[in-house]
C-alpha cells in the first residue's frame, strides 16, 4: 500500500513538472509582475458582472449591452467588443501583467479557438449579481448559469487536452470574481426588490452567503487560486450620485455604508473559507479604498474629472444610453469614469497597478 501511494505521489509530481515545462514553452507573453520560481498561472478566468464582462451579453437577448460605439474606442481598431469601457478591463490588465495574454475573451464568442480557451475566458455578465434575482430584470447570465458554462468549458478542455492537463490548467489558473455592486445599487436600493424581505444588514448577509456558496462550488470544480474583489464605493459612481446624491450631487452615503458593511462580512467569510478549504489560495482584493481615494484625489493620479463620466452628460448614461449619438470627452485618460457606472481604461489601469502587486504573493 505504501509503495502504491509513493508511486501515485511521484506520478503527480512528474505531471506537475511536465505541466510547468509545457506552460513555459507555450506561454502567451512576457509577465511584468514577477512570479516566484516554478510558479505558473496558465490561465485567467473571470466570473461576475460588467466590470469584467468581456462581451458575454453580446450573445444573449438583453438590453444590457455595449457592443456599439463609443464603447471600445481605445481598443485596437476602436472595436466595440462588449466591454463596458472605452478599452481594457481589469481582467485584461491582470492577464497581460501575468504574461498570460493581452485580452481575455468572453466564453460565448463563437470565434474562439481552443488555445483561447486554454489560456482563459470570462463568463461574467453585465447587470448580474450574487443575488440570483439581480440578473432577472435585464435577463442576463446569473452566477449559477455562469458556473454551468464553466462546467461546459471544462468538458471542452478535457476533450482536447485530456484530464491530467486540464486539471493542471484549472488548479493553477487565477480565478477572478467581481460582483455585488448591482445587488446593492439596483436590486436593493434603486428597484427595492429585496427591501420588503431584508433590511440592509440581513441583505448583505445574504449576499455574502451566496458568494460563499459560489466559491465553494468553484472549489469543488477544481479552482484553487481565487481572487474575490471587494465591493466598491458604489455611492460615488456618477449614476448613483445622480439617483441618490441629493442636490449637491454628492456620494450617496447609504450606498457606500452598505458596501463597507458587505466588505466587513466578506473579509470574515473569506478568512473562514481559506482555513477550511484544503490547498485553496483565496484572496480578498480590497478595491474600495483605492477607488475611493482615486475619486477623492484624481489629480494625484493624473486625472481631471472624477464625478462624471466621459460619455454624454456623464451623469446617467450607461449601456444603450451611451451610444453613437452621445458626445464624448476629448481626453479619455483624464476621466476616471467612461460612462456613469464604469471606469475608463486609464482608471482601471491605476487600480490594477495598485492591487495586483500586493495580491500576487498570496496567490502563489
Amino acid at each position: 500500500m505504501l509503495c502504491k501511494s509513493s508511486s501515485i505521489i511521484s506520478l503527480r509530481r512528474l505531471c506537475y513538472a511536465f505541466g510547468v515545462l509545457l506552460w513555459f514553452l507555450t506561454s502567451g507573453g512576457e509577465a511584468t509582475v514577477k512570479l516566484p520560481d516554478g510558479v505558473v498561472i496558465p490561465a485567467v478566468i473571470g466570473f461576475g458582472d460588467s466590470i469584467i464582462d468581456q462581451g458575454m451579453n453580446n450573445y444573449i437577448p438583453t438590453i444590457a449591452k455595449c457592443n456599439f460605439p463609443p464603447y471600445g474606442d481605445d481598443l485596437p481598431g476602436g472595436n466595440p467588443t462588449g466591454r463596458f469601457s472605452n478599452g481594457k478591463t481589469p481582467i485584461d490588465f491582470i492577464a497581460e501583467e501575468l504574461g498570460v495574454k493581452e485580452l481575455v475573451p468572453p466564453y460565448l464568442d463563437p470565434n474562439l479557438q481552443i488555445e483561447d480557451l486554454k489560456s482563459g475566458v470570462s463568463f461574467a455578465s453585465g447587470a448580474s449579481g450574487y443575488d440570483p434575482q439581480t440578473a432577472q430584470p435585464a435577463s442576463v447570465i446569473s452566477l449559477m448559469k455562469q458556473l454551468d458554462y464553466f462546467k461546459e468549458y471544462l468538458e471542452k478542455l478535457k476533450s482536447t487536452f485530456g484530464e491530467n492537463e486540464t486539471n493542471f490548467i484549472i488548479e493553477n489558473s487565477l480565478f477572478l470574481v467581481v460582483d455585488g455592486s448591482n445587488d446593492i445599487a439596483t436590486t436593493y436600493f434603486t428597484l427595492g426588490l429585496r427591501r420588503l424581505q431584508y433590511n440592509i444588514d440581513a441583505y448583505t448577509d445574504f449576499m455574502v452567503q451566496s458568494a460563499s456558496n459560489f466559491i465553494q462550488d468553484l472549489y469543488k470544480l477544481g479552482g484553487r487560486r481565487i481572487g474575490v474583489f471587494s465591493q466598491v464605493p458604489i455611492g460615488c459612481v456618477p449614476a448613483q450620485r445622480t439617483i441618490a446624491g441629493g442636490n449637491g450631487w454628492d456620494c450617496a452615503e447609504k450606498y457606500n455604508e452598505a458596501a463597507k458593511l458587505a466588505n466587513s462580512k466578506f473579509l470574515v467569510e473569506i478568512d473562514t473559507l481559506s482555513k477550511t478549504l484544503p490547498d485553496v489560495k483565496l484572496v480578498f482584493i480590497d478595491i474600495y479604498q483605492p477607488l475611493f481615494d482615486l475619486i477623492q484625489n484624481p489629480g494625484q493620479y493624473g486625472f481631471e474629472e472624477s464625478e462624471r463620466g466621459c460619455c454624454g452628460t456623464g451623469k446617467i448614461e450607461a449601456s444603450i444610453l451611451c451610444n453613437k449619438f452621445s458626445p464624448t470627452c476629448k481626453e479619455h485618460d483624464k476621466f476616471i469614469f467612461w460612462d456613469s457606472f464604469h471606469p475608463t481604461e486609464a482608471g482601471y489601469k491605476v487600480l490594477v497597478d495598485q492591487v495586483l502587486p500586493k495580491s500576487v504573493s498570496r496567490f502563489t
